[in-house]
C-alpha cells in the first residue's frame, strides 16, 4: 500500500468515527475516492470534504492538515 493510499484509509477510518449522518459519510467517501482517482491536491480534498460538514473541518484541523 502506498503512502497516499495509507493516508486516505486513515481519513476514511476517522470519518467513520465522526458523528455524521450516513449521507454525510457516504458523500465524504465518494469525494475521497474521486480525489484518489484524480490525484487532487490536499487543499482541494479539504475544500470538498469541508463543504459536507463542520465536523470534517474540525477533524482536519485536529490532524494539522489545514
Amino acid at each position: 500500500m502506498s503512502d497516499k493510499q495509507l493516508k486516505l484509509e486513515q481519513v476514511k477510518e476517522h470519518i467513520e468515527k465522526l458523528n455524521l449522518s450516513e449521507e454525510e459519510k457516504s458523500n465524504s467517501y465518494k469525494i475521497i475516492e474521486e480525489w484518489y482517482a484524480e490525484d487532487k491536491a490536499m487543499p482541494e480534498l479539504y475544500a470538498d470534504l469541508a463543504s459536507i460538514s463542520e465536523k470534517i473541518k474540525e477533524y482536519f484541523a485536529e490532524l494539522g492538515l489545514v
